[in-house]
């Protein structure tokens, strides 16, 4: 049994699930669910990130200790992956004592590409994010309400000598071990790469942050928050015990999005050869989402809260209108008018049209008694080798075709006029669609995990059973409902 390791970033939990991290969510499950389908030994971990400053000061404001507060923003993700129906089997918490030994037992390891120094240079208090002067300058350029909140600050810190691997991450990455998808986030590496890393500060006085995990041997120093998070992905795996992590390390893949690739594809690769561990196989890269053309703001008003998204249309919509109408490979829009059109046009009048035909003709002329059901036919290498790539968008585009070829079979076939003249072919014509939908639910399983298994509920065994009416009953949004 092959196995597969997938995971997230785990959000950073000063702030309501929002659209970004749906991504991630769904993005992983698809390929957690893929490969539970094909038999292999799964684990899918996500979590969240809870330490730093920012949470300790929201605590204090409203009088709760720094680990309470953050145990009802963590349960919140939670929750959150369960409205989505994310299949996750682990969920790892930054405050969780596994967590904290193992994080402690990385930085004992990692000691001898650490050395103290001063650090003097740019701080982003509400990131929580040391910036270089590089990075100052992008930030400058592209946005300015960002650098105009950048605060100069110095202090006496830990710094890990990130520049000593440059090349062997450039050398990973060229080589193919270390796979950046899509190709524009590996050239972006790549060319941070050919200007020489930076060695990064990766602690902070306890006077400035003291809600985190202390440094070892050092209790007036606090582990860097992001430096700290990115351990995660190993001490899920009970770091440094060896059982799990021999059997599932390397990740097979790690969804994150663009805005913190530097941290997975410069950072946590260099911790990782420094503690002598293979890198990830796969890093994929998703975009961001803009509503109705525009940036997401809360001073524009128009943020798009994923919850509201799953009240209004169910956790399979919004899983598909993300994985298929965001490209998989760039930035993608959402608008309220958007959602509704892919709802009731594609889910229903398409997917849920061909489940009702195929249902009550085989009711109607058969007493809904199918017979022997021929396997799919359909060619599902495009398929598989979209989701190889992590084309989520492109795998679905081609379950679509299969969905509207099957429509047009019955449109060219005419069951209802073979009814009344031939019931032998009429069996064959409906065993077949059936057969085709069977194959397409497959497919369409870890992306619509609640439509796959509606479809093997009501036509596996040979007899048509428990269909209740049409999949995705139509949806209009009231006049009132704000678009966005």
């Amino acid at each position: 049994m092959a196995k597969f390791y997938v995971t997230t970033a785990i959000p950073y939990v000063n702030a309501p699930p929002h659209v970004g991290n749906a991504i991630d969510f769904t993005c992983a499950d698809v390929l957690a669910r893929y490969h539970r389908q094909r038999g292999d030994d799964v684990v899918f971990s996500t979590g969240t990130d809870e330490h730093g400053g920012k949470n300790a000061e929201a605590a204090a404001k409203v009088n709760l200790t720094p680990k309470k507060y953050v145990d009802n923003l963590s349960e919140n993700f939670k929750n959150f992956a369960q409205a989505l129906d994310i299949s996750y089997d682990r969920f790892i918490r930054t405050t969780d004592q596994q967590h904290v030994a193992g994080a402690k037992a990385i930085w004992k390891k990692l000691k001898p590409h650490i050395y103290r120094g001063k650090y003097a240079g740019m701080y982003d208090q509400k990131e929580e994010e040391f910036i270089t002067n590089e990075r100052a300058r992008e930030i400058k350029q592209h946005e300015p309400e960002r650098y105009a909140r950048l605060q100069k600050t110095t202090e006496e810190n830990y710094f890990f000598k990130l520049s000593g691997f440059n090349d062997q991450i450039a050398k990973a990455i060229n080589d193919g071990r270390f796979n950046i998808v899509p190709a524009t986030r590996k050239h972006e590496i790549l060319s941070l790469l050919k200007d020489g890393l930076e060695d990064i500060s990766i602690s902070r006085p306890k006077s400035k942050v003291g809600w985190g995990i202390p440094v070892p041997d050092d209790p007036d120093q606090t582990i860097y928050v992001w430096f700290e998070a990115l351990m995660n992905y190993i001490t899920v795996l009970a770091y440094p015990k060896a059982d799990d992590l021999k059997k599932y390390w390397p990740a097979d893949v790690q969804v994150i999005g663009k805005d913190i690739l530097r941290f997975h594809a410069a950072i946590w690769p260099a911790m990782l050869l420094a503690l002598k561990l293979d890198l990830p196989k796969n890093l994929y890269v998703h975009g961001f989402v803009t509503v109705a053309n525009q940036k997401m703001s809360k001073s524009i008003g128009n943020t798009v809260s994923p919850l509201e998204v799953i009240s209004k249309f169910g956790s399979d919509a919004m899983r598909y209108y993300f994985l298929r109408h965001i490209p998989s490979y760039d930035d993608g829009d959402f608008s309220w008018d958007k959602m509704e059109q892919a709802y009731n046009g594609e889910l229903g009048n398409e997917l849920g049209n061909l489940v009702q035909r195929i249902a009550s003709m085989l009711n109607r002329y058969q007493d809904g008694v199918i017979g022997e059901i021929p396997p799919g036919e359909h060619d599902t290498g495009p398929y598989y080798d979209s989701l190889s790539a992590f084309r989520f968008d492109k795998a679905l585009d081609y379950v679509f075709t299969m969905i509207r070829g099957q429509n047009q079979y019955i449109d060219e076939e005419k069951p209802w006029e073979i009814a009344k003249q031939d019931k032998e072919h009429l069996k064959e014509v409906l065993a077949y669609s059936t057969g085709s939908l069977l194959q397409i639910g497959s497919l369409i399983e870890p992306f619509l995990p609640r439509t796959g298994q509606a479809i093997a509920d009501i036509f596996s065994g040979g007899v048509v059973k428990n269909y209740d009416g049409p999949l995705f009953p139509r949806i209009e949004l009231s006049p009132s409902q704000p678009e966005a």
